[in-house]
């Protein structure tokens, strides 16, 4: 007999069995219960773990080739036994990456910040103050993202030559800002629009105006969030490759793009690019491990009422 059929004869047992003998029926339905939810709860945290795994298994590769030499990284089957060497760290870090780590990281910040301003008072126009025609706006900005980068690289490389802002680190702000704008906006619509509004009428009867609402009885509320769509909009950023590549040469160049520099025609280039893949992801799994309370608390918002 499965267990809901246990738990089906053990509610019928309680319905009809005298008032006196009432919950010990209704215990032994909670002892049933109770025997079922372990069994199934050590499969879901299996199943996590295995899935974990899963999705981790690729970052520890790349570290373990990391340390590797060429030789032994360009080996197949590869041999996890081979010797360990800091070769790839040392040619990363005397081809001088700290140039390039600094653009990547003056864009991201930037751009991430310029983001979250121009798209915290934007869904507060869409959601809690909501704007007439304002699912044509939200469409609009969704519509922008239907369009791949590559089918605008051509008409935005002839502007930046024309205008001079060729291998300039703030045409790369500016690409970026514009590029992360409809995630945010989304993204900060769906959690302003879990606020109560009976706080929006308190603070309009203790005589707030628009500034002090937004900045202290709405953005603590939605911190996580901020803090959510800040850390995306940062990860987009930093890992953005294909515009990076074309509109910057040397003096704006980010790290993705250094990075690519290490694939040459010659081969046995992998233990160089694992170590300089760890280097560059760094600053990105730090800024993860920082926020990673404020992520899952803001992903969640609203999924549970």
């Amino acid at each position: 007999m499965s267990t809901e059929q246990r738990i089906d004869s053990v509610k019928d047992e309680a319905r009809t069995a005298p008032r006196g003998e009432g919950p010990s029926a209704r215990q032994r339905v909670q002892d049933v219960r109770h025997r079922k939810e372990p069994r199934s709860a050590m499969l879901l945290t299996a199943a996590a773990w295995v899935i974990g795994i899963l999705f981790a298994l690729p970052v520890v590769w790349m570290i373990l080739t990391s340390f590797h030499s060429e030789t032994d990284a360009a080996k197949n089957p590869p041999d996890l036994f081979a010797p360990l060497s800091l070769e790839g760290y040392r040619t990363f870090f005397d081809a001088g990456p700290w140039p390039p780590l600094l653009n990547s990281l003056t864009a991201s910040i930037v751009s991430t910040a310029l983001v979250i301003v121009l798209a915290f008072p934007a869904a507060y126009a869409l959601s809690i103050r909501p704007v007439k025609k304002w699912t044509d706006v939200l469409f609009f900005f969704l519509s922008t993202k239907m369009l791949p980068i590559v089918a605008g690289i051509l008409p935005i490389y002839l502007f930046a030559q024309t205008t001079g802002l060729l291998d300039n680190i703030w045409l790369l702000i500016i690409l970026y800002t514009s590029m992360n704008m409809p995630i945010a906006v989304w993204m900060l619509r769906s959690f302003l629009a879990e606020v109560p509004v009976e706080m929006l009428e308190a603070a309009q009867v203790d005589g707030a105006n628009l500034m002090t609402t937004l900045r202290r009885i709405i953005a603590p509320v939605v911190m996580p969030g901020i803090a959510s769509a800040a850390l995306i909009c940062f990860i987009f950023s930093w890992n953005e490759l294909l515009l990076a590549r074309v509109l910057t040469s040397t003096v704006a160049q980010t790290a993705p793009v250094f990075l690519t520099g290490f694939v040459t025609s010659q081969g046995l280039f992998l233990a160089k690019v694992c170590a300089a893949s760890f280097v560059v992801s760094l600053p990105v799994l730090a800024a993860g491990f920082a926020a990673q309370d404020k992520l899952v608390q803001g992903l969640s918002m609203g999924a549970v009422k």
